[in-house]
């Protein structure tokens, strides 16, 4: 086995800059230098973007930065001990001990459990004691070697009981078990499990944890939950088979807090058990509350509706998305009269006949007919715009049993022309009954049928016949008045409609506001044709003004290298090709970092931006893709005008901001030179 640590992977008492990304960066290369990884920026990127979802500090003055990189050529573990104490989010401080974890996108289970091992092993006070008073590197490898059960050739020794397992407890000791999960699985996972054990062990609770990581998961056994008395997830992605929890009292927070504050969850999921009404998970629901938000039991009525919208809107772009693309190949390679003789063509009985009849086509016969056979397709998956948009509303709210019943509710919205309006009042009303229905008790010998058969029937029946009988016949009223108000702006009306969807994309990238001029945009594309081409404008400045924050970021941390630091000249790299794919998110860690300069300069760019695409009539067939899908864009250089302007006004007012407003000393941007 090759060893996972070397002397050349190890920088002792050395100041590697003032950030956590000048220390991995600067690990990143220990790496590549070693022959272990085939580039530092690619490695670097992916260390960083895993940094980004949760800080990867912990109790002791300790940091474990870590992901799966396909840069990395094999697994490998880098090692720096600071002269001066960077901070890594940890509560109780900066951290002088850092271990950069480096695995391969296909790394072997093997190797996958040694850096689970190490990573459990560093909350051992005495094992972080002996890395800081170690007098050299090699004693230093050493020392992790003898951690990891390894020879000094790093070859396995004889293995010892794995930690964290817990004696069998005695009939009135307190049982609770615990699922600890992170998205990479290489680090917090084991620690917070750890952690939670051994918090368990002082307060005199038998703690058995679940690990769902990248070294492989052993399910607890049924007979071990049962006879526990409450359950807690320590997680920041999905529970694996949440079912088998229904019925018991839980707590769930992020991974991170299984390891900061291990006996204060155990002391919640108590006292959650002692309480009558306290939070149980739902019984044949999966657990309504759904563990990807990672948030906690006391989740508002405002947060859980803004979290179910954002759950709709992510899983309906996929369809759209893909859809809309398709249309935008068929209206490509079988004109504009597509829409005229696309049915005729895909239902021929010979579909080998190729069509001669139907209008001239920019291809030609095979043009016309995988023209219209790409146009169906299309139609047909942007068709799911509105029942998807329902049913992962139901999704988000109900878990599973609330799937069903949105997808049929939205259908009824679309039946009844209630658009997209319709979709998320339907969503709504199809997961908020299946979370009702879930949480009413019943009788062992119906509650395997609760989640399959009664919920998504009762469910179903309830807000498709709300939806028919009450309230589809207003909504549509509504939404077509809205449409055909919005739509028939011309002019300078249409340039007023083009500054309020690009301040509206560019408020809160990627967020519900975002979300809900993006969805009036691609919801209209179902509308459009050759007489009516508002819909295909309208499309075009939303996706423009979408585009113009990232690449704001990115053209400002190149005009004014100093009001950036580091960190943001490596986001302002990747904010390149983020805003010419048309995600806005891409603005996000700026946006966050300095939301009163970014935000507002954001949205001055973003309304310039849509009310030029909307003066020169730019359309776009297509609801994504940025740059990229070019072919179905009509008007294409004005619509990357428009775009620029908005950009370089955004980038300007940006770095105005940061000079001249509340300025704030940014860190140093220049690399820091590494002592040997």
């Amino acid at each position: 086995m090759t060893e996972l640590i070397a002397p050349e992977l190890v920088v002792l008492d050395a100041s590697l800059g003032s950030s956590p990304a000048d220390v991995i960066r600067h690990l990143a290369g220990l790496v590549a230098d070693a022959g272990r990884a085939t580039e530092v920026d690619g490695l670097f990127a992916d260390a960083w973007a895993r940094e980004q979802k949760t800080a990867t500090g912990v109790p002791g003055g300790i940091a474990i930065p870590h992901c799966r990189s396909t840069a990395v050529t094999e697994p490998s573990l880098a090692m720096a001990r600071l002269s001066q104490k960077v901070g890594f989010g940890a509560k109780d401080g900066d951290a002088d001990l850092v271990f950069f974890i480096a695995a391969p996108e296909g790394a072997d289970q093997e190797h996958l459990k040694l850096l689970a091992k190490l990573a459990r092993s560093l909350i051992k006070k005495d094992f972080t004691a002996s890395l800081r008073a170690a007098a050299s590197r090699e004693e230093v490898v050493a020392l992790v070697n003898e951690a990891l059960g390894l020879t000094a050739a790093g070859e396995p020794t004889a293995a010892g009981a794995a930690p964290g397992e817990s004696q069998t407890p005695s009939s009135s000791t307190r049982r609770i078990v615990a699922v600890t999960a992170c998205p990479t699985g290489i680090a917090h996972t084991y620690m917070a499990a750890d952690s939670l054990v051994a918090a368990g062990k002082d307060k005199g609770i038998d703690v058995q944890v679940e690990t769902q990581g990248s070294a492989g998961s052993t399910p607890l056994p049924q007979s071990v939950i049962d006879a526990a008395d409450a359950v807690v997830f320590a997680v920041d992605v999905d529970v694996r088979g949440k079912e088998r929890f229904a019925g018991k009292a839980y707590v769930q927070s992020p991974v991170k807090r299984g390891i900061d504050e291990p006996g204060v969850m155990l002391d919640e999921a108590l006292a959650v058990a002692a309480d009558p009404n306290g939070r149980r998970i739902a019984r044949g629901a999966a657990g309504a509350a759904s563990s990807a938000s990672g948030s906690e039991t006391s989740e508002s009525v405002g947060k859980k509706l803004k979290r179910a919208l954002l759950t709709g809107v992510s899983y309906m772009i996929p369809f759209v998305a893909a859809g809309g693309l398709l249309i935008a190949l068929g209206f490509l390679l079988g004109g504009y009269d597509i829409t005229k003789y696309a049915d005729t063509i895909v239902l021929k009985n010979n579909v080998f006949s190729l069509p001669t009849e139907f209008g001239p086509q920019a291809w030609g016969p095979l043009g016309a007919y995988l023209g219209a056979v790409l146009f169906k397709i299309g139609g047909l998956s942007i068709g799911f715009l509105v029942p998807a948009l329902a049913g992962y509303i139901g999704y988000a709210l109900a878990d599973r049993p609330g799937i069903a019943p949105g997808f049929t509710a939205g259908a009824v919205a679309g039946f009844m022309g209630a658009g997209f309006l319709g979709g998320i009042v339907g969503g709504l009303l199809a997961g908020y009954t299946a979370h009702w229905l879930a949480s009413l008790p019943a009788p062992r010998w119906l509650r395997g049928l609760m989640p399959v058969a009664i919920i998504p029937l009762v469910a179903s029946i309830v807000a498709s016949g709300l939806m028919f009988v009450v309230l589809g016949g207003p909504i549509a009223v509504v939404t077509k008045a809205l449409n055909d108000w919005l739509t028939g702006m011309s002019g300078a009306a249409a340039v007023i409609l083009g500054v309020i969807l690009g301040l509206m994309m560019c408020f809160d990238l990627g967020g519900p506001v975002n979300k809900v001029a993006y969805s009036f945009a691609v919801a209209g594309l179902s509308a459009a044709s050759a007489t009516n081409a508002a819909p295909y404008h309208i499309m075009a400045a939303v996706m423009a003004a979408g585009m113009v924050p990232p690449l704001a970021m990115a053209l400002a941390t190149v005009l004014d290298h100093k009001n950036f630091n580091a960190t943001e000249h490596e986001n302002g790299k990747a904010a390149w090709l983020l805003g010419a794919s048309f995600i806005s998110e891409g603005a996000i860690p700026f946006a966050a970092a300095d939301p009163l300069r970014v935000i507002p300069a954001s949205m001055l760019g973003g309304a310039l931006t849509g009310a030029l695409s909307m003066a020169f009539n730019v359309s776009s067939k297509a609801p994504h893709g940025g740059i990229f899908v070019f072919f179905a864009i009509d008007n294409f250089f004005l619509w990357v005008v428009s775009i620029a302007a908005g950009v370089v006004v955004t980038a300007l007012a940006t770095i105005a901001l940061k000079r001249y407003v509340g300025k704030k000393a940014p860190e140093a941007a220049e690399p820091v030179p590494v002592a040997a």
